[in-house]
């Protein structure tokens, strides 16, 4: 496995690739890897010729009242496991590499950054967006490989891609969960023991709501509000925002009838969680 740490070493690897006509696929990280990310990079692996994953920890998608410098950054187990799964390329630039001074571009998807994650934090879609077109632009994937967790953003980067003709296009793999289904995020090791039992409400009450759908209720008032009855009975769970949306458009629905995806947002304590669940109207 090669590590690449500068923006040179990194587009003239792509180019001479792109020359052979190498397929190249990309697993955009900020690092702190877990099983989610090892089944993303086993999934962009069996699709690919050769495969990048990059580590950044992105400033931009970091708020006023987000902790930049508190994110876990675990370079030695991030590459061991990267090694261990066959990827070709690390790339680990320096924020100096990718926001060199003077840098003063950046890029807004607008309707798909307004709403649900957008609104609670302004400016980080805008980082997402930025980061994704550089990285894009440097490595050339084919395929960008993301994460069904962070729904909205998968929604975004898919719509980025096609409206700037990056040239690639986004394969989303599903969401991996413990046991008990709380979604893997690096967030969840900032959890105590009494919010990590607490977690698992969020998908509980995505559940209830699918299991509501497959029983024939199309209203997604009632949706929402059996995922709302369902959260409050963890009394250490406050919900953000709990929403049936359009799977492409993210734009709530009234009712559920070709399909919709599940969003949900909770805090426990100053931790922040968020999930999703792809539904059916047929379900």
């Amino acid at each position: 496995m090669r590590i690449f740490r500068t923006v040179r070493a990194m587009t003239a690897w792509s180019a001479s690739l792109h020359r052979e006509g190498v397929v190249i696929g990309l697993v955009p990280t900020m690092g702190a890897l877990h099983a989610g990310h090892r089944a993303l990079i086993r999934t962009a692996r069996l699709s690919c010729d050769a495969l990048v994953v990059s580590l950044f920890v992105n400033p931009p998608q970091f708020g006023l009242r987000e902790d930049f410098s508190r994110y876990p950054r675990r370079f030695r187990s991030d590459a061991g496991l990267c090694r261990a799964e066959g990827v070709d390329v690390l790339f680990v630039p320096t924020g100096d590499e990718m926001y060199p001074p003077g840098f003063a571009t950046s890029v807004a998807v607008q309707s798909l950054s307004r709403r649900w994650e957008g609104a609670r934090r302004p400016g980080h879609f805008e980082g997402v967006a930025t980061i994704v077109a550089k990285l894009c632009s440097l490595v050339r994937p084919e395929i960008a490989f993301l994460g069904q967790k962070d729904f909205q953003q998968a929604v975004l980067v898919r719509r980025l891609l096609e409206d700037l003709n990056l040239g690639a296009r986004v394969v989303v793999c599903p969401t991996v969960r413990d046991d008990d289904g709380l979604a893997l995020s690096s967030r969840n090791q900032y959890l105590t023991p009494a919010q990590r039992r607490a977690a698992p409400v969020l998908y509980a009450g995505l559940k209830a709501a699918q299991a509501a759908v497959r029983a024939g209720v199309r209203s997604a008032s009632r949706i929402t509000r059996i995922m709302r009855d369902r959260i409050a009975t963890e009394p250490l769970a406050r919900v953000e925002y709990l929403s049936v949306c359009d799977p492409h458009t993210l734009e709530p629905l009234s009712r559920v009838t070709r399909g919709a995806v599940l969003l949900g947002a909770i805090r426990l304590g100053r931790v922040r969680l968020i999930d999703n669940l792809l539904i059916r109207g047929d379900q």
